[in-house]
């Protein structure tokens, strides 16, 4: 948690706000990774 987010456990549970910052980075992370990965099928198939 606190390499990827720069907070501890202890802080996200505590304060909504750094949770709700912390799942929004989640969100957009994850949506990047799926781009990417499909990105990588599409091209993959092409071969």
């Amino acid at each position: 948690m606190h390499q990827s987010h720069g907070i501890g456990y202890a802080e996200y549970e505590r304060s909504l706000e750094k949770r709700l910052e912390v799942e929004k980075s989640r969100e957009k992370d994850y949506r990047k990774c799926n781009i990417i990965a499909a990105e990588q099928d599409h091209k993959l198939s092409q071969s």
